[in-house]
């Protein structure tokens, strides 16, 4: 098995949710008696609220580079923002960096979706480091909501998912922004916070959703068992 790098604490909730789903998920291969060997480094929130984008990819390849030599040899960021550092990352340290945007192309691409509704926190929506991925390597058409409800998202996000509260005034903006989404022609919703499945689990929406955590998850457990990524 291949020792995987875990950078979390953005938030640390969504943290907790992969390293036990890694940990489940590669036990139900390998059996419960084991469990693959996982290095944590957990940075502290408010780094990526302060929105300072040097700050942050200095801080991200100080810490790659501390996972890769503790032995890691492969990393995944436990969230979707912090991704904006790998153009910056990834050539200056020798192990990859599993990236959220290839697993969601690949399963947007599985289920035939070409347009795709982006809901997450302000930076991931209107940033390139997940459309960019999805527009340039699967062809696809990613639209984001509008006006006020970008900013809404956003509050819902930065203000209650990530500090672990789920209201159910979250889940019904959530819930109208897919049909809205849908209005306008996606034909499939990225969960693009690791919080929002949390928010939205067993919830019926008009369109199908693809959980960017469950979907890195099962990009991490295939890297831990066959090195693929």
């Amino acid at each position: 098995m291949k020792t995987l790098g875990l950078i979390g604490g953005t938030s640390w909730h969504a943290t907790v949710e992969y390293y036990s789903q890694i940990n489940q998920k590669v036990g139900d291969v390998i059996g419960k008696q084991a469990n693959p060997e996982l290095i944590i480094y957990s940075i502290n929130i408010e780094l990526m609220r302060e929105q300072n984008k040097e700050k942050i990819q200095a801080k991200y390849l100080e810490v790659s580079k501390k996972l890769q030599e503790a032995g890691a040899e492969g990393i995944i960021i436990c969230a979707n923002t912090p991704h904006m550092i790998y153009d910056y990352v990834q050539p200056k340290i020798d192990i990859p960096i599993l990236h959220i945007g290839i697993a969601t192309g690949r399963a947007a691409q599985d289920a035939g979706l070409k347009t795709l509704g982006l809901l997450g926190n302000k930076p991931t929506m209107t940033g390139k480091f997940i459309p960019s991925v999805l527009e340039n390597d699967f062809g696809m058409k990613v639209i984001i909501p509008e006006g006020e409800d970008l900013d809404q998202s956003h509050h819902y996000v930065s203000k209650e998912l990530t500090q672990g509260t789920f209201s159910d005034e979250a889940k019904a903006f959530y819930l109208n922004q897919i049909k809205e989404l849908k209005r306008r022609g996606a034909d499939g919703i990225i969960l693009g916070c690791t919080e929002l499945p949390l928010l939205l689990k067993d919830v019926e929406a008009d369109l199908p959703m693809l959980a960017t955590t469950d979907l890195h998850i099962e990009m991490a457990v295939n890297f831990i068992l066959d090195g693929t990524s």
